[in-house]
C-alpha cells in the first residue's frame, strides 16, 4: 500500500507542482535565477562576513550545504542512473534551475517573517511565513509536524544506514560499532545547540565539498575527450532519442525529478528552517545565497557524480545493484581499489553533516509546535540517537517510502503557501532591485515601509533611529505594492 501511494505521490503529483510551480515562479519573477546569477557570487562574498550574536549568511549557507549535500549526491544520483539511465541527469537539472526559484522565494520569505526567541536567537521557516504571512497557524503547525517525521525522524535513521552500510563494504567495519560510534559523535554536537551545529558545518562542509569535487574532476579530466558526446547522451536520452535508452524515457522524468528534489530540496521547505536565522540587511540576500546552493548541489556535485559513473565505463544498462555500489564501483574502476574506500569517507561525511542538519530541522519544527519545553527538547534529542543507532543496523526500507510520502506532502503544502504569498515575495524582491539599480551596493530592507505584513520589529528594527552604518533604502516611493 505504502508503495502504490509512494507511486501516485512522488511520480505523479511531485513533478507537476515542483515543475509546475517552479517555473511559474521563474516566469512571473522574469527568471529571477537568471537575472540575479552574477549577483549570487558577489552576495556569496558579502556573506563571508560574520555577526557577534547570530549567524552570519555564510553559516547558514554552510548549514544549508550540510543537507542539501547528503547521501542523494551519491546515492541518489546513482539510484536515478540505474533506473531511469542517463536521461534522469537531464530531469535534475531541469528540477535544479526552476528549484532555484523556488528556494529563492522560500529562503527569502522565511527570512522576512522571521522572529526572535526568547533568547535572543532568531527563528523562522514555513511554519512561520504560513502563520505570520497566511494567518493559517493550523496549517503552520501541520507542515511542523511533516517537517519533524521526514527530516527530525524519518531521514537520519535513512542517512545512518547508507553510511554504515558503505563503510562496512569497503572497511568490513561493524555497522554495530560504527552506529554507535555516528550516534556518540553526533550528540556530542546536539547538545551544543545550532551555534555549535554551525560551527561543525563551516568546518566539514567546504571540506567535504571540495574533496569529492577535485576527485571527481580528475576523473573526468581523464575521460575529458568523451566529455562531449557524454553530454549528448544525457539530452538524448531524455527525450527518447538514444536507442540504447530509448524505452526509459517515463523513468528518466520520474526518477531526475524525484532524485532531483531529493538531493537539492528546493521547495520542500527544509531549507528556509536555516535561512531564517542568518543576521542580513535584506531578506532576498539569504534568498540569492539559498538559490546558489542548489546551483552548487545539483549542476555542480551531482552533476561530477553522474559524469563519474557514466564515464567510467563500469555502468551499463540493466545495471542491478544500489546507487552506492555504482558510485564506488565506476570510481574503483578509473582510480583503483581506493577509489571505493574514498566513496564511502565521502558518504561518511556527507551523511554526518547531513544529519546535523535534520536535526536542526526537527528541532525548529518542535519549538515551534511546543515552545521552549526542555524536557520534551532533550527527549526529542535521546529518540533522534536512537533512530541513528536503529538505522545503522536494521534496513528501513519501509521507513524510506513512508518518507518519501511525506517529502511529498511536504513539497505540495509548501508550495502552496508560496504560490499564496508570491505577490508578497515579489514587492520585497522589487525593493531589492530598485535599491542596486539605484547604485545600492549593499540594500537594506526596512519593515516601516511594509506596514500592512505582520514582521517581527525586533528581527527588522526601523531604520529611522538606527545608528547603523549602512547605506539607507530609497523609501517609501521605490515601493510598488499591489
Amino acid at each position: 500500500m505504502l508503495e502504490v501511494i509512494n507511486d501516485f505521490l512522488s511520480g505523479k503529483v511531485l513533478i507537476v507542482i515542483i515543475v509546475g510551480l517552479g517555473g511559474y515562479f521563474t516566469i512571473r519573477s522574469r527568471f529571477v535565477q537568471f537575472r540575479h546569477f552574477a549577483h549570487m557570487f558577489t552576495v556569496f562574498g558579502q556573506s563571508l562576513r560574520s555577526s557577534s550574536d547570530q549567524l552570519s549568511s555564510f553559516q547558514a549557507l554552510m548549514l544549508s550545504l550540510a543537507g542539501r549535500v547528503g547521501a542523494g549526491n551519491i546515492a541518489g544520483v546513482g539510484i536515478a542512473v540505474t533506473l531511469g539511465g542517463p536521461g534522469a541527469v537531464f530531469w535534475m537539472w531541469v528540477t535544479a534551475l526552476v528549484g532555484m526559484a523556488s528556494s529563492f522565494f522560500e529562503c527569502s520569505l522565511a527570512q522576512l517573517y522571521k522572529r526572535k526567541d526568547a533568547e535572543g536567537q532568531l527563528r523562522g521557516g514555513p511554519s512561520y511565513y504560513i502563520e505570520h504571512g497566511l494567518g493559517k497557524r493550523w496549517l503552520g503547525m501541520i507542515m511542523a509536524v511533516l517537517l519533524l517525521v521526514t527530516f527530525g525522524l524519518s531521514f537520519n535513521g535513512l542517512q545512518s544506514h547508507a553510511v554504515t552500510s558503505s563503510l562496512n563494504d569497503a572497511f568490513g567495519l561493524s555497522t554495530t560499532w560504527t552506529g554507535l560510534g555516528l550516534a556518540v559523535l553526533l550528540g556530542l554536537v546536539f547538545f551544543g545547540g545550532i551555534k555549535r551545529i554551525a560551527k561543525v558545518a563551516d568546518l566539514l562542509v567546504p571540506v567535504k565539498t571540495l574533496a569529492y569535487i577535485a576527485v571527481s574532476a580528475y576523473v573526468i579530466v581523464l575521460q575529458f575527450d568523451h566529455v562531449p558526446e557524454m553530454l549528448l547522451t544525457i539530452v538524448r536520452s531524455a527525450f527518447g532519442m538514444d536507442p540504447v535508452f530509448g524505452g526509459l524515457v517515463g523513468s528518466a522524468i520520474v526518477m531526475g525529478v524525484k532524485r532531483g528534489v531529493f538531493a537539492n530540496e528546493a521547495g520542500l521547505g527544509s531549507a528556509p528552517n536555516v535561512a531564517a536565522v542568518a543576521q542580513v540587511e535584506h531578506p532576498i540576500a539569504q534568498g540569492v545565497v539559498q538559490a546558489f546552493s542548489v546551483f552548487l548541489d545539483t549542476f555542480v556535485i551531482c552533476t561530477c557524480t553522474a559524469l563519474l559513473i557514466l564515464l567510467s565505463g563500469f555502468y551499463t544498462p540493466g545495471f542491478e545493484g544500489d546507487g552506492i555500489a555504482l558510485t564506488q564501483n565506476s570510481l574503483a574502476a578509473v582510480v583503483g581499489e581506493w577509489g571505493r574506500m574514498f566513496i564511502s569517507v565521502a558518504l561518511a561525511l556527507f551523511v554526518f553533516t547531513s544529519i546535523l542538519y535534520n536535526y536542526y530541522l526537527g528541532e525548529n519544527s518542535l519549538r515551534y509546535l511546543a515552545g521552549e519545553n526542555r524536557k520534551l527538547l532533550l527527549g526529542f534529542r535521546a529518540l533522534v540517537l536512537v533512530l541513528i543507532y536503529w538505522g545503522a543496523v536494521e534496513d528501513l526500507g519501509t521507513v524510506f517510502a513512508f518518507a518519501d510520502i511525506t517529502m511529498t506532502l511536504l513539497a505540495f503544502v509548501n508550495l502552496i503557501a508560496l504560490a499564496m504569498l508570491f505577490k508578497v515575495g515579489l514587492r520585497v524582491l522589487r525593493d531589492y532591485d530598485a535599491q542596486r539599480k539605484a547604485g545600492v551596493k549593499i540594500p537594506v530592507f526596512d519593515a516601516d515601509q511594509f506596514p500592512d505584513l505582520d514582521l517581527d520589529r525586533s528581527a527588522w528594527p526601523s531604520l529611522k533611529n538606527s545608528a547603523s552604518p549602512e547605506p539607507q533604502p530609497l523609501g517609501a516611493q521605490l515601493h510598488t505594492p499591489r
